[in-house]
């Protein structure tokens, strides 16, 4: 009758001595297979050299699955270090784009008044510094208008009708899409043609 070391060691009193002996055997047996090394006076000498050499072997293999394992570790985390630095700053950039899209709208009106040719000025100058400071950041805006729709990187808002334009051809740009290196950061709401 087998039975399991825990329940062996639960109920070692209740054991006739045959069974005792038994489970004695089997973990005898289960040493000796786990440390076949342990008798080598008992062996003959190219046995012992024959088990050396296989438990050898083994370990060589052991450890280069170790040596493997460790090293694809280490690329795995300095993988996902360069990606967190690329793209730790989406939340902030995408935060900004508000900040950009507030001052096209700012050009766009002091364009149309020629009494704010000042404010239009500093209004520039102050876009110029966040797009530089963007392409610093790997933020590029994109220039999409009379591209084909890509719904990976457009949302359409409105089609309309163009027979100079094939379907699914952007023909105006609602609110401007970003990219972030080579990930989408906002996308651009456009209007298609049909």
């Amino acid at each position: 009758m087998k039975k399991d070391k825990k329940s062996t060691k639960d109920s070692i009193d209740d054991l006739t001595e045959e069974e005792f002996i038994e489970n004695e055997a089997e973990e005898d047996a289960e040493i000796e297979e786990a440390a076949p090394l342990e008798d080598i006076e008992e062996k003959d000498p190219f046995e012992v050299l024959e088990l050396l050499k296989t438990e050898n072997v083994k370990l060589k293999e052991d450890v280069l699955r170790a040596y493997a394992d460790a090293e694809n570790t280490k690329k795995r985390a300095a993988q996902e270090i360069e990606k967190n630095n690329k793209y730790a700053i989406s939340s902030f950039a995408k935060n900004l784009l508000t900040v950009a899209d507030n001052l096209d709208r700012a050009i766009q009106s002091a364009s149309a008044n020629k009494e704010c040719e000042s404010l239009l000025k500093g209004v520039e100058l102050t876009k110029n510094e966040l797009i530089r400071i963007f392409e610093k950041f790997g933020i590029q805006k994109m220039e999409i208008v009379g591209q084909h729709f890509d719904p990976n990187f457009h949302q359409v808002v409105q089609e309309v009708e163009d027979k100079d334009k094939p379907a699914g051809t952007i023909v105006n740009e609602l609110q401007t899409g970003y990219m972030i290196n080579d990930r989408i950061l906002r996308e651009a709401m456009v209007i298609v043609s049909k």
